[in-house]
């Protein structure tokens, strides 16, 4: 019994760590392709900064976006094939989903959806639309005020009539 515990806890073991190894390796002299293009933050207002990681390009490169100009990616140092680049969203981006382009080593990839520009904010009943008190704000106001000076009379009246008795 504890015969077959210890080979399963070694089977599993095993498997684990043949799953977790890594699947493909490089061939020297071979040229990588770029992989994994990751665009942080996901989510970004317009004049945002977007840093830019992509895997499989060791010696730099560039990338490209209708959201933001050409711009270069540098390898990082200690990071295997690894390069990274910072990106200044335009000021006149469309809202919406973005793609980008990554040239490295003369091989490109496209990430479809990379990163997301969300436009301003229109606010509802006043919101950032205009300034100073709107009418609707001044009626809330003034009901507030109104139901505390009843509410408030309402209060004091019984606590007259209280002393009454």
């Amino acid at each position: 019994m504890r015969t077959t515990r210890a080979l399963a806890a070694a089977g599993a073991a095993v498997a684990a760590l043949g799953i977790a190894a890594p699947a493909a390796v490089a061939r020297d002299g071979m040229p990588t392709s770029p992989s994994n293009i990751v665009a942080l933050p996901s989510v970004i207002a317009r004049g945002g900064q977007l840093t830019v990681t992509v895997d499989g390009c060791p010696s730099g490169g560039t990338m490209t976006s209708d959201a933001f100009r050409s711009t270069a990616l540098t390898p990082i140092s200690g990071a295997n094939q690894t390069s990274r680049g910072t990106a200044t969203v335009n000021h006149n981006a469309r809202p919406g989903s973005h793609s980008i382009t990554v040239n490295c080593n003369g091989r490109t990839l496209t990430n479809p959806a990379a990163f997301t520009v969300i436009g301003g904010v229109q606010g509802g009943l006043g919101g950032s639309s205009s300034s100073g008190a709107t009418p609707t704000d001044m009626a809330i106001g003034g009901g507030l005020v109104a139901a505390a000076v009843v509410g408030g009379g309402v209060f004091w009246m019984r606590r007259r009539a209280e002393r009454r008795i």
